[in-house]
């Protein structure tokens, strides 16, 4: 099958189970193209484990699930070296962390040690125990979520974690028309463990390489690079997006345009996703309150967007 249709096959997978959240499914698969990681924020309940899970289940990929705790270890992740009694060496056995897509449930449940043994991973790929790296199966993806800071018992994630993440996205509640439908359908089973795979590894692979070819011309690279350099200078802001962030908008830029059946970006490929990928990238400054607020910095940055004139 060519691309678009492979797209659209995934695409219409999840929505049989995530209902009304076309948008979110299509930044979900974008993440994916991309080869980057996603992290899923918002409150319990709304869907973000089974959003997850939806797309874990469309790809013949392997996939692992880290429950998130306090007590939860970096070995528990990344695998442990076990001395073997009878060959007098040490072995070392995988972690969770080696599969095709790695889900983070409740990922700021744990302590910044823990959080900060999936940087390696999430940057390149390998994972480094006892002076040995080990590569990870490609593709390779996190997705993370995670319940709002303001919530007992979290840890929020630092400024390096969240840059790994190429973009961060909320569900939000369902409207009443499909909440009743998510009721009606409720089984035994998870709504998830019923979707059967539609994309096999290679065909990811070749998506993902698709995506290396769609255009994005230099008048669309000033806009992008204009709205990177606002964010520097907007007085709000503490501290605006970094190269890597105008990387990840270059990269996912492009991965929608592919996602939404085109080999070249438009403006609104651009627009529709600096809140995703920059707001977790960006500190307020001491008005606006300490640290990173996500739906503050979204206000900003729309802001900023609406503020730089687009390419005609």
């Amino acid at each position: 099958m060519d691309a678009a249709t492979n797209i659209q096959a995934i695409l219409a997978n999840i929505e049989r189970v995530i209902k009304g959240k076309a948008t979110v499914i299509e930044l979900a698969v974008t993440a994916l193209l991309a080869r980057g990681h996603l992290l899923i924020e918002d409150v319990p309940g709304v869907g973000k484990t089974t959003l997850a899970h939806s797309l874990a289940r469309s790809l013949d990929c392997s996939f692992k699930r880290i429950q998130f705790t306090s007590d939860l270890l970096p070995s528990d992740i990344l695998g442990v070296s076990v001395f073997h009694q009878q060959k007098q060496t040490f072995e070392f056995r995988p972690g969770p962390i080696f599969a095709n897509i790695v889900l983070a449930d409740e990922i700021n449940r744990t302590t910044p040690k823990t959080q900060s043994s999936l940087l390696e991973a999430m940057n390149d790929a390998q994972v480094s125990v006892d002076s040995f790296t080990y590569p990870l199966p490609q593709p390779f993806m996190v997705i993370a979520t995670q319940n709002p800071v303001e919530y007992h018992g979290t840890f929020p994630l630092p400024e390096s974690q969240l840059d790994r993440f190429l973009l961060r996205i909320r569900i939000g509640y369902p409207d009443t028309e499909e909440e009743r439908k998510i009721l009606e359908r409720q089984q035994l089973l998870h709504p998830a463990d019923e979707l059967q795979p539609v994309l096999t590894v290679q065909e990811v692979l070749d998506l993902q390489n698709a995506v290396e070819k769609v255009r994005l011309d230099d008048s669309l690279m000033d806009y992008l690079l204009g709205i990177i350099s606002a964010t520097r200078q907007n007085e709000l802001l503490a501290l605006g997006a970094s190269t890597r962030g105008a990387m990840a908008l270059h990269k996912a830029a492009k991965a929608l345009a592919l996602v939404r059946n085109r080999d070249y970006c438009l403006p609104d490929d651009i627009k529709d996703l600096t809140a995703a990928v920059l707001s977790h990238r960006v500190m307020l400054n001491a008005s606006q309150g300490s640290g990173v607020r996500f739906e503050e910095a979204e206000r900003i940055i729309e802001d900023i967007v609406e503020s730089v004139q687009v390419p005609l």
